[in-house]
């Protein structure tokens, strides 16, 4: 493996982190830097959307009713994204086809879990997200995130 792989994984594995680190502190303005500006986000069974706007809005909806929802009823909004098994399925110099599943906790406990398909690129210093497919699993049925 060249020195030009091991580089683009590790700035893989960080895109993800923030990804998911600032989805947790509902920080979506944040989040929607790990895509490129007219990245593509789309979630199984929905129309996908393209662009940093579109992708906060989208997930603008899946944050903010819960938030609000445990702030009037005194309990603290808590979501942790879990990674693992984060596989390479192809890197090659412009383009990456990254696969890992994901588990959710919330206040409720395990809320939901899943895969996510990605396609990155790279963008000055970084790997950005052009393309993300999310597949949801399974979610609890007092979900506080995922859509049944």
């Amino acid at each position: 493996m060249d020195l030009w792989e091991l580089a683009a994984r590790e700035r893989i594995r960080d895109t993800l982190a923030r990804y998911n680190w600032s989805g947790d502190a509902l920080r979506l303005d944040d989040l929607a830097q790990s895509f490129c500006e007219d990245g593509e986000l789309e979630l199984r069974g929905r129309e996908s959307v393209r662009g940093r706007a579109a992708i906060v809005e989208l997930l603008g909806g899946a944050v903010a009713t819960p938030k609000a929802t445990a702030q009037a009823s005194g309990m603290k909004r808590i979501v942790r994204h879990y990674l693992t098994n984060i596989r390479f399925t192809e890197v090659r110099p412009d383009e990456a086809r990254v696969a890992c599943y994901f588990t959710v906790f919330t206040e409720i406990g395990l809320d939901h879990y899943g895969r996510y398909r990605d396609v990155f690129v790279p963008v000055g210093d970084d790997w950005l997200i052009r393309h993300r497919f999310v597949a949801t699993d399974w979610s609890a049925p007092d979900s506080t995130m995922a859509r049944r």
